[in-house]
Order: structure tokens, then sequence, then C-alpha cells
């Protein structure tokens, strides 16, 4: 079963209209953990409780915002959707930028963006976009937020990138990082050269696998079998005063 679409909307591109379906690219692997009460093992509930301590039903949960100490304005689900008035279904794209000049700090999520019966559009769109090399930079607002993303072609499909905005990036040079007391030498940024060569590698993205999620889920598994070995203290990476003979060590291995 194909998985479902969790947006569907239109790329505005001057007179053109490319209606597109959103689909999340990505799916958390990570290892979740419950809250346990540890004498009898049962799981932790939470509940809703309300200013008479009782436990309010779902339904009556509604979405407010506080304008002062204790006061809220209450929003609907309709009057939060109509907040975002045409844009609630609309990717309006505002300007083209060469792809490669987008610094991956400012991507957050990836999403795949599906044709939705216009696929000559979609199929047009695609073919300029991945020609060019460029991102077509956009505005969408998704679950009462408004996202700056890049569009741009990944193989046969178009990808959606949620973008930060700049000043959500930190400063680095507002943290307190210490100023270097020297500047590598010549022959130590050769070797160092020569080091990242001898590691080079074409790049494939099948390699990059979750390690640690692995070694945490064979652990558990000895452990609910009653084969669990004593945790072990990492060791920690010893720094060396003499970086030309780490360098020329590092090359030797």
């Amino acid at each position: 079963m194909a998985p479902r679409s969790i947006w569907n909307g239109t790329i505005s591109l001057g007179t053109i209209a490319v209606p597109v379906k959103v689909h999340s690219a990505t799916e958390r692997k990570s290892v979740r953990f419950h809250q346990v009460h540890e004498p009898d093992g049962a799981r932790i509930e939470h509940k809703r409780i309300g200013a008479d301590g009782e436990e309010v039903p779902y339904d009556e949960i509604v979405k407010g915002y506080e304008t002062s100490s204790g006061e809220y304005v209450v929003l609907d689900k309709e009057e939060i959707d109509a907040a975002a008035g045409e844009r609630s279904r609309l990717l309006d794209i505002e300007e083209f930028v060469d792809a490669a000049e987008i610094d991956p700090v400012f991507f957050d999520r990836t999403y795949y963006l599906g044709s939705r019966d216009a696929d000559d559009a979609y199929r047009l769109l695609h073919a300029a976009l991945d020609r060019t090399g460029k991102a077509a930079i956009a505005r969408w607002v998704f679950h009462n937020r408004e996202y700056l993303v890049a569009i741009r072609s990944i193989g046969p499909v178009l990808a959606l990138h949620t973008m930060r905005f700049h000043d959500e990036l930190v400063d680095a040079s507002d943290l307190d990082i210490s100023a270097p007391q020297r500047k590598p030498t010549d022959k130590e940024i050769k070797m160092a050269g020569a080091l990242i060569d001898t590691l080079h590698e074409d790049f494939d993205p099948k390699m990059l696998t979750d390690t640690y999620r692995d070694h945490l889920l064979g652990y558990l598994e000895k452990k609910r079998d009653g084969k669990a070995p004593k945790p072990k203290a990492p060791k920690k990476p010893e720094a060396s005063d003499d970086l030309l003979a780490a360098l020329q060590a590092s090359l030797e291995r």
C-alpha cells in the first residue's frame, strides 16, 4: 500500500499551475523508550487534567493563544486554517537560485512532491529544474506555520526542503570558542590532505547506517534474554601534543 500524502496543493509558477501532493521523504528510526514504573514494570500514563483536578475529555480541548497571564483567545480549526488565506493550498514560487549555492545548514526536513492530475506541468517543472540545476524558493503553510522551502529535482521526482530562516541560525562569531594558538604549517596541511585522500570514497548513501541504534537494539534483545554483558566505559581519545607524529601514524595506519 502506497503511503498517503500529507498535504495536497498547487505550485504556482506565473500562469502555470502544478498540482502536487506532499509525501514524507524520511522515516524516524530512533529507538523509542517509554516511561515505566520500575517496581511493577507498568507503563506510566499521562492524563489531561483541568483546573478542577478532573480529567478533561479530548473532544473538549481546543487551541488557545495566551494574550495575558491566564487569558486566552480560542480558535477552532476553521479559524486557524483561514488565517493562512490563499496560501493554505498554494506553493507560490518567489524566485529561482542555484541549488548548489544553498548551504546545507539551511535545510531542515525533506519531502517528496508527487504529481496530482497534471503530469505535463509536473514533468516540465522537474525537467527544467533538473537541466538548469536550479531550486525554486517558495513559501508553504503547513501545520499552522509558514515555511520557507526549496523545491528541486531529486532523481525522477521533485523534492521539497523546509528551510530555516536566516535569523534562526546561530552566528558562529557569538560562540565561546577560544582562538587557535597558532596556524597549521604547510607540512601539516599537506599531510592532513594526504590523510583525507587515503580515506576518500565515492559517496554511497547506503553506507549511512545507524550503528548506535543497531547496537542498542542488539543489547536490548540480549538483556531481554538475560544475556546482556556488563556495559564498558567508552575509551576517551587521547590528544597528541605532536601533531606531525600523529598525522604520520594515521597515514601509516
